[in-house]
């Protein structure tokens, strides 16, 4: 059973820092390259925040270059994301997802509220 779970949400002051974390089961981890993703509304579509291939070569959205910085660590199956310098703009869930992976599985998200 594919099961991703996201976690390290919370609130957090403009300017602050927080990590994410997403945990994958029920795949071969290191064969896939991960993404982020982040929903800012609801009914609004999914963005890509980050991406980090195979070997780890990364991705990301011009919106967090030079803020956010993707990672995975193969023996934990588990996939980063360091957001530094956070924007009221960066609220949203976050999911991560497995690329190429089908059909699509979407664990339940992590809420990150930038706010004063």
């Amino acid at each position: 059973q594919v099961q991703f779970v996201e976690s390290g949400g919370g609130l957090v002051q403009p300017g602050g820092s927080l990590r994410l974390s997403c945990a994958a089961s029920g795949i071969i981890f290191r064969f896939y390259a991960m993404g982020w993703y982040r929903q800012q509304a609801p009914g609004k579509q999914r963005e890509l925040v980050a991406t980090i291939s195979i070997p780890d070569s990364t991705n990301y959205a011009d919106s967090v270059k030079g803020r956010f910085t993707i990672s995975r660590d193969n023996a934990k199956n588990t996939v980063y994301l360091q957001m530094n310098s956070l924007k009221p703009e960066d609220t949203a869930v976050y999911y991560c997802k497995a690329e190429g992976l089908r059909p699509e599985y979407w664990g339940k998200g992590t809420l990150v509220t930038v706010s004063s």
